[in-house]
This record gives C-alpha cells, sequence and structure tokens, in this order.
C-alpha cells in the first residue's frame, strides 16, 4: 500500500501538546537574528558583521557562539538547519514575517558566493575540502556543507525561491569540479567528512531539475561502503558513528522513489533489520552511546549518561517515514510514535524548547539543556526541523482513501478522485456543562487516546478511512459512529470504515491502553515503565528497585492525577509508586525538567 504524506497547506494543527511544542520551536526561530544565523558565512565572505571588527569583550559581543563560534570547524551547520524548518512551517503561504527572514537570508548567501567568487557560499573555507584528499582530518566539512545545501533546497522546493536553486547550480559546479579531481587523486576523499546526507540531496535536485550535474553527483556519492556490508547481510552498524550512517540509509530511500530500482528499497529494509530489527534499542527507541552504535542486544551494558543522542532519532523517524510510505505497514508508524514522545519530546525542554544533546538513562540523571546562543550543538539543527513535521506525519492518502497514521490533534484536506474531503482530528472528552472535561472511558480519568475524527465530504463516492491500530492497544478499540455503535473492518492492524462518508460525520474512537513493564536487552533484570507509547520516569535519584507482581501493575501505581480545570489530556500518565521501599512520583519522560530521574529500575522479589 504506497502511501502519500499529506502536508504543507492542506494540514494544520489544532490546540494541544503538540502544537504547544511546535509554537515554542517557531519563537525559538524567529528570535535568532538573521545576522547572527549569516556571520560565519560573512566572514568567510570577507563581510565584517557590524561590531565585529575587534572584540574588546566576547561577551557583548552580538555573535553565536558553541559550534557557531568563527574558531569551530563545524560553524555555519545551524543555519541550514534553521532554513529547512521554516521551508515547512512557510509552505502554503504560512507564516508570512518568517518567510520574509528566510527569503533575507537567501539573498544574502547569494551575495556571499558572488563574493567567493560565484560559486562556492560556504561558511567554512574551501581549502577544508582539500585537506581532506590526503587524508589530514578535519570537522566534518560534507556534514557542514550538506546542512547549507539541504536548507537552500528546501526553501526552494516548498517555498519556491528561485534564488536559492541558482545558489546551488553555481555550487554543484564547484562540487562536480572537485569531485572530478579527487577522483584522479583519492577516490575515498568523497566519502570522507562525514557525508553521509549528500546522496539524498543530490538525488533530490536531480529530482527537481533533471540536470545532469546531479546525477553526476549522485553517481559519484552512491558507491558507499556501508551500503556493501549492507548487502551481505551481516551487522553493518556496530559501533559505528550513528548519525554518520542513518543518512546514507535516506539516500537509499530517495533513490528507490526516483530510479524504482528495487536494490535500493532492499538497502534500505536492510538497514532497518540491522538498525532496529536484530539490534534492539531501548524502550525510548535510542540506540547509541556515546554517538556509536550498540552492539545488538547489548543496551544494559551501556546504560549511561550519554545514551540516544537525539540527531539520531530524528534521522531514524526519517527512515521509518520512508519505510511507512512505501509499506502502510504500522510497525513503522508504531516506532514513530514511540519515537516522537520519548525523543522529539523529552529532549525538548518543555519551557523554553532548548534541545538536550542527549538523553541519559543512568539512575539518578538529569537532562542538559542547552542555551539559546551560546552551544548549537548538532542537535539543536535536528530538534528545530523535529518540531515542525508533526502536521506531515499524521495524514496519507491512497487511490482509495484515507489512512491516519499517528494521533496527533490536526485537521487536514484531501482530494480524493471523486472529490475534495476535510478531516478534523481532536481529544474527545465528555462535556458536562462546560464544566471539567473527563472520559467515562477511563474511569474518570481524563484519556489523550479518546479521539473524534470529524469528517466532511463532498463526494458521493465510498471511500476508506483507515485508522491505525497501535501496538500497544491494550484490548478491543470501541468505537461509533454519528453516536452508534459500529464494529469496523480490522485489516493488517487498521480499523478500515469504507463508506460514502456525509457532509459531517463523527467517529469516535477509543484506544484502551495499559502500563506495560519492559526488560532492557542485556540486562533483564532492569525494567522500565510504559504507558501506551510513552515512557515514564521515576523521579529519584537512584534505582530503588520496583517490588510486587509487575504483571498487574495497579498494585504499584496509583493514578496522580487532580480533577481540575488544569487536568488537561497531556497531564496524564503521572503516577505514584506504592508499597514500595520508599516510594516516589513516576511521569511521562517528556515532562521531566531539570529533577533528577531514573529510567530504569531493578526488579525486586
Amino acid at each position: 500500500m504506497m502511501l502519500k504524506a499529506v502536508h504543507g497547506k492542506d494540514v494544520h494543527m489544532l490546540p494541544g501538546l503538540f502544537q504547544r511544542r511546535m509554537k515554542l520551536n517557531e519563537d525559538y526561530l524567529m528570535e535568532l537574528d538573521p545576522a547572527c544565523l549569516l556571520q560565519n558565512f560573512y566572514l568567510e565572505a570577507g563581510i565584517i558583521p557590524d561590531g565585529c571588527q575587534v572584540l574588546p569583550d566576547p561577551e557583548k559581543a552580538k555573535m553565536h557562539w558553541g559550534w557557531e563560534a568563527p574558531s569551530c570547524q563545524l560553524r555555519g551547520h545551524f543555519l541550514g538547519h534553521w532554513l529547512s524548518a521554516a521551508a515547512v512551517l512557510c509552505s502554503g503561504g504560512k507564516k508570512p514575517e518568517l518567510k520574509a527572514r528566510a527569503d533575507h537570508i537567501v539573498d544574502e548567501l547569494a551575495r556571499c558566493q558572488q563574493l567567493n567568487g560565484g560559486e562556492w557560499v560556504g561558511s567554512i573555507p574551501e581549502k577544508y575540502f582539500a585537506m581532506m584528499v590526503p587524508g589530514r582530518y578535519i570537522w566534518s566539512p560534507q556534514y557542514t556543507m550538506h546542512k547549507t545545501i539541504m536548507g537552500l533546497k528546501d526553501i526552494y522546493d516548498r517555498l519556491g525561491n528561485e534564488t536559492a536553486l541558482e545558489i546551488l547550480d553555481h555550487l554543484a559546479d564547484w562540487y562536480v569540479r572537485w569531485v572530478t579531481d579527487v577522483e584522479e587523486t583519492n577516490p575515498a576523499a568523497v566519502f570522507s567528512g562525514e557525508q553521509a546526507g549528500m546522496l539524498e540531496v543530490w538525488a533530490d535536485l536531480y529530482a527537481l531539475t533533471r540536470k545532469e550535474k546531479y546525477l553526476f553527483l549522485v553517481r559519484a556519492y552512491e558507491s558507499n561502503a556501508l551500503f556493501d556490508r549492507l548487502d551481505t547481510g551481516s551487522d553493518a552498524l556496530s559501533d559505528f558513528h550513528a548519525n554518520a550512517s542513518i543518512p546514507v540509509s535516506h539516500g537509499a530511500g530517495r533513490l528507490y522513489e526516483i530510479t524504482g530500482d528495487s536494490k535500493w528499497m532492499r538497502r534500505m529494509e536492510a538497514f532497518w533489520k540491522t538498525a532496529v530489527t536484530d539490534r534492539g534499542m531501548f524502550a525510548t527507541t535510542g540506540c547509541n552511546a556515546g554517538e556509536f552504535w550498540i552492539p545488538p542486544h547489548s543496551q544494559g551494558r551501556f546504560i549511561g549518561r550519554e545514551t540516544q543522542e537525539f540527531c539520531t532519532v530524528y534521522n531514524m523517524v526519517r527512515t521509518a517515514e520512508y519505510l511507512y510510505r512505501w509499506t502502510g505497514d504500522t510497525r513503522y508508524a508504531d516506532y514513530i510514535e514511540q519515537a516522537i514522545y520519548n525523543g522529539f519530546l523529552a529532549q525538548q525542554n518543555k519551557d523554553t524548547g532548548m534541545p538536550t544533546y542527549f538523553l541519559p538513562m543512568a539512575p539518578g540523571s538529569r537532562k542538559k539543556w542547552g542555551s539559546r546562543t551560546r552551544d548549537f550543538w548538532c542537535c539543536f539543527g535536528t530538534m528545530v526541523q523535529a518540531q515542525t513535521i508533526y502536521p506531515e506525519l499524521v495524514w496519507y492518502t491512497a487511490e482509495d482513501g484515507v489512512t491516519v497514521s499517528q494521533y496527533i490533534p490536526s485537521e487536514a484536506e484531501v482530494t480524493l478522485p471523486g472529490g475534495k474531503v476535510r478531516l478534523e482530528q481532536a481529544i474527545h472528552m465528555k462535556n458536562y456543562g462546560e464544566q471539567v472535561l473527563f472520559d467515562d472511558q477511563a474511569g474518570g480519568r481524563v484519556s489523550r487516546w479518546s479521539l473524534r475524527f470529524t469528517v466532511r465530504s463532498e463526494t458521493e463516492e465510498a471511500w476508506s478511512l483507515r485508522l491505525r491500530v497501535p501496538g500497544w492497544c491494550a484490548g478491543e478499540p470501541v468505537v461509533s459512529l454519528n453516536g452508534k455503535p459500529i464494529t469496523p473492518e480490522k485489516r493488517n492492524c487498521y480499523l478500515e470504515i469504507r463508506r460514502a462518508w456525509g457532509a459531517e460525520d463523527q467517529l469516535d474512537v477509543f484506544f484502551p491502553s495499559q502500563i506495560v513493564f519492559v526488560p532492557l536487552d542485556g540486562a533483564d533484570e532492569l525494567v522500565c515503565a510504559m504507558d501506551g507509547p510513552i515512557v515514564l520516569a521515576g523521579l529519584t535519584e537512584h534505582d530503588a528497585g520496583l517490588r510486587g507482581d509487575l504483571s498487574h501493575p495497579e498494585s504499584l501505581l496509583l493514578p496522580d492525577q487532580a480533577h481540575t480545570y488544569g487536568a488537561f489530556v497531556w497531564t496524564q500518565n503521572e503516577y505514584l509508586t506504592r508499597g514500595q521501599d520508599s516510594n516516589f512520583r513516576m511521569v511521562p519522560l517528556y515532562e521531566v525538567q531539570d529533577e533528577p530521574y531514573t529510567v530504569y529500575f531493578t526488579r525486586k522479589a
């Protein structure tokens, strides 16, 4: 079942947790000064930003620091992420003020390119690429340039900015010449400097323009040693740099979509098999420690304070989304949902929007949040992108109807063969005389999994609405159509309702959930509590253990939520332990801010 994602002007977020997190992110994008975002491009082009000729007091200088400092070899990487995030938010005519900033930045990049001689538009010097040819180490120049190329490509693709494409066209000439020279001296240099994302972006540009120069670059970057290892069926990833490998799968995915050559799909599936199926993972979906892949089913050996680099979470969601679109297989959507709650949300500060580089798993961990202008780790870039894509993970179309992949309050407009359809999903809570809203399916507690879909169809033809049945669903979903109970057909882990939908139909769905205790690969004595797809963290500085019958979680955990006006659905999933040597609260990992927390606990008899 090949699916097509609905995005851009056709999807709008509705109030709730995800809209709030997106707004935090958008505010941060708007807060950053374009001159500071451009500072390293200006310096490379010989432009001195205002007030930066001499810095008598660097503490007060209006500049970005950390990985964006002019002394850092990765400087300038963040701007490309900023452009990509802005392109998503502004597509379909949205966010005109943000778009104006993006257009200004593109114009300034064009000016820098002209001052650099008409081709190079880097925040780093060209000589970094020359240094790679004899094998001299330099910190990831291809990674840095990839971000700029990606951002410009997205600005052209989503917003139609022709200047962005012109910049890329001239830059591609530089790359063609560099690759041609390198192939005569040291062909391996093409695959140094963390080049993993290059294959996908050159493939994107070839698909957009059909220019031979981009096809030449695709062919130069496609012979990756990782593909050779995947083709053998062996473990191609253990102890390999995680974020330097995941984008290679995106290149395979894009080439499959462009060429239809099944070898690229096989490689993508082989990547998923070795990265996820054969490896296992933390309950949060992470599977790296210190930026490197953990060997299969060995997570227990690596539980520490530098686990789950955020870049890997974002990039693995992108890999899963490729596979989901091609197959409709709900295991990929389940993975995305788990990563959203326990990565996208858990690694973004709920008040400031700032990211944490790693998500520590050791007992008594604390999240280390980045500052607004003094860090700019790689995860700043992927975080600002991650918080824009929620709308693009929800709704999908096929010839015979609409598929709902994620349960995120939003509305969409799609065009089916018979006409337009408008759909809306929201948390459905009973309205008791405009007082506090509770759901009687959940024993008086608010349930985020009680959903109402409103369907307005302009076509008289029958079409199918498919709702993913989450892998965590504990029992049969409860469904009603226009107030009357129905029993939809269940097919391939979807509820499917096929009918001629009316001018306004309401479909109510409740997915029952329960807490389960999930053992840790490589250390079965350790367990993590999950409420549906949501990892619960104990607000405790040490692993005090969990005593009791883990198959009956209600004997260990007492729901902790007041019946108040503030009892919104995203504050559910909070509990107090009971019957333990020392009791403590357990809350969603994404709600933890500065408190010490513990995710995995030792089973006690």
